[in-house]
Order: structure tokens, then C-alpha cells, then sequence
């Protein structure tokens, strides 16, 4: 398992470059039958419009697909495939639909004119940083636990929640490939006065730990 950039919910923006309007929307997307699920329902919202250039990518067998629509071949559907791929996302399909407005834009025109309005909406989105990471659950006593948070990494934790009742109670999901000397550390911490439980392998969101991360390096 791999760690992976992708959306949390669709996202929309739009963009007028000579009275041609483009709207581009994105939206998480896991196989080739969601992504031109989504294309239809686009074109079903937008159907005076006469092109809806596309771009996706799937984790599944490293998958991308892209269209022109009827826009001058490399000019539409590669610079929204390249926006997508240049923010290292995947899972997710971008429709960018064009209103023409009456001016030819020319092929330089256009390939800014799609790649600026798949960028505009990448930024409007929501991303997820999805790592591979074990749930874990802790017990111990409330006299360890100051101790314990104050040596919790927190840069490979993610979704912390804390209980108090009879004894503390911690669930996080933590990075796979910090976990095992995690596990190492809190035993000698605590020493092995603690109950430790992880599940299975699988992915959480970890973009609150990057975005932390990097606060702390600007600062």
C-alpha cells in the first residue's frame, strides 16, 4: 500500500477568458464508470454547452483517460490531465465545460485557458493525504498519560480521539511505517504498563499532519 493525493468532495470554479466561459469541476472518483458518470450528469447540467473536456486518474491500474471534446487535439483534455497530475492527485475526474463566446481564442489561448481553469478549481478543492496506517487503540493509567502525550508523535498520528473513565482511553490512526517503533517506544515509556491494540491495515486522511507539519517548518 501506497500513500496517495486525492479530493474529499467535488469542487467547482469558473473562468471567462474572452467572453468563452469555462467551468471546470472536479469529483472523487474510484473507477472508469464513476468518471463518466460524473461526464453525463456535467453534460445533463450544461447541455447548451458545446464542449466538456475531461481528464481522471484512478489508483486502479495506474489508470488516466482525457479528452479534447472537439477543441483542436492536445489543446484541452492533456493540460487538464496535466494540472491534475503535476498536484500529484489521482482518484478523481476533472470536466471542464466551455461556453464560446464568440472569439477564437487559438491553440496557446486554449491550453492556458483549460489548464488556468482546472487549477482554479484544484485549489477550491478539499485534499486528502491518504496513508497507510493501523487503527490503534491505548488504555493506561491517568498517571501516565501527561507523560504519554507529551512524547506522542503527532506528525504520524491522525484523528485522535481520548476517552476518561476509569482508566484512559486513546484511538488514532497512526502511519504503517511508524507504527512498530511506536509501539517499541511506548512500551519503554510506560514501562509495558499500557494496553495496546491495532486493527488491520488500511488508509486515513492525514492531511491535517502535513498541513501541521509544514506550519511548523515555516514557523
Amino acid at each position: 500500500m501506497k500513500a496517495y493525493r486525492t479530493i474529499a468532495a467535488p469542487a467547482t470554479a469558473s473562468y471567462i477568458e474572452k467572453k468563452s466561459e469555462f467551468i471546470a469541476q472536479l469529483a472523487p472518483v474510484q473507477t472508469n464508470e464513476e468518471a463518466i458518470a460524473f461526464l453525463e450528469e456535467v453534460k445533463r447540467q450544461h447541455r447548451k454547452a458545446k464542449h466538456h473536456v475531461y481528464a481522471y486518474c484512478l489508483r486502479k491500474e495506474n489508470t488516466t483517460r482525457y479528452s479534447d471534446d472537439g477543441e483542436p487535439q492536445g489543446t484541452a483534455g492533456v493540460p487538464v490531465l496535466e494540472v491534475l497530475q503535476k498536484n500529484q492527485l489521482t482518484d478523481l475526474c476533472c470536466v471542464v465545460t466551455r461556453y464560446f463566446g464568440g472569439v477564437l481564442l487559438g491553440a496557446n489561448g486554449l491550453v492556458r485557458a483549460y489548464s488556468h481553469s482546472a487549477a482554479c478549481t484544484v485549489s477550491q478543492a478539499q485534499q486528502k493525504v491518504m496513508q497507510p496506517c493501523y487503527p490503534v487503540t491505548l488504555q493506561l493509567d491517568y498517571a501516565l498519560y501527561g507523560k504519554l502525550l507529551y512524547h506522542l508523535p503527532q506528525n504520524v498520528l491522525a484523528q485522535v480521539e481520548t476517552q476518561f473513565l476509569d482508566q484512559v482511553t486513546m484511538r488514532f490512526f497512526v502511519q504503517a511505517a511508524h507504527w512498530h517503533t511506536l509501539q517499541k517506544d511506548l512500551i519503554d515509556l510506560t514501562g509495558n504498563q499500557i494496553a495496546m491494540e491495532a486493527g488491520a491495515l488500511q488508509y486515513a486522511d492525514f492531511s491535517e499532519c502535513e498541513e501541521k507539519s509544514s506550519l511548523k517548518n515555516f514557523l
